[in-house]
């Protein structure tokens, strides 16, 4: 990679991930989750993350993505996910009747909540003035049949989406503030 390609990726991942990192923030805030707002994706920042993220850099989709058609499979997204409990992913595990594969386990509300906060915010800043309330969901639906997710934890996470979609954020975040989390 020449200086001026590396420098224009360096410079365009920190924005992107401080960016995301500070508009999860908002929305964790916004329902009350301060803590989780303040570390959520800090492992972003650290080389094993970042390095690839610099690497296979390209504005408009996640890096590990890139990384793992180059490569097979992104350390950088192994990593991440292992670290942050926002992620479904990390709740995968071996259930007590082995016969059944993996599965997902039923993620902490809280969590979930992130996880909703996490895919708006990059919808918002992938999808740039194209954006719509209803990104998030048609990216999850897109998906669906293919997470190994908790039942309850993709019925939650749906619901969430689609009342965005349907309702818009103020009405979703205050909803989530009052009926979900219960804070006042």
């Amino acid at each position: 990679m020449n200086m001026f390609k590396f420098v224009k990726n360096f410079c365009g991942h920190l924005c992107t991930i401080n960016e995301h990192k500070l508009l999860v923030m908002k929305y964790c805030f916004r329902v009350g989750l301060y803590k989780q707002g303040i570390l959520h994706d800090l492992s972003k920042y650290t080389p094993t993350e970042f390095i690839p993220g610099v690497k296979y850099y390209q504005g408009d989709r996640s890096p590990n993505n890139a990384q793992r058609e180059a490569e097979g499979s992104s350390d950088a997204w192994l990593h991440h996910k292992g670290r942050n409990k926002h992620h479904y992913e990390y709740w995968i595990d071996y259930p007590m009747d082995k016969s059944e594969g993996l599965v997902g386990m039923k993620m902490p509300v809280k969590y979930v909540v992130e996880m909703f906060c996490d895919r708006v915010a990059a919808s918002r800043i992938y999808n740039k003035e194209k954006y719509t309330d209803s990104d998030a969901l048609e990216y999850f639906t897109k998906g669906l049949g293919h997470y190994v997710m908790h039942p309850d934890t993709e019925k939650l996470l749906y619901k969430l989406l689609k009342m965005l979609a349907e309702k818009g954020e103020d009405y979703t975040f205050t909803y989530i503030k009052r009926r979900i989390l219960h804070i006042m």
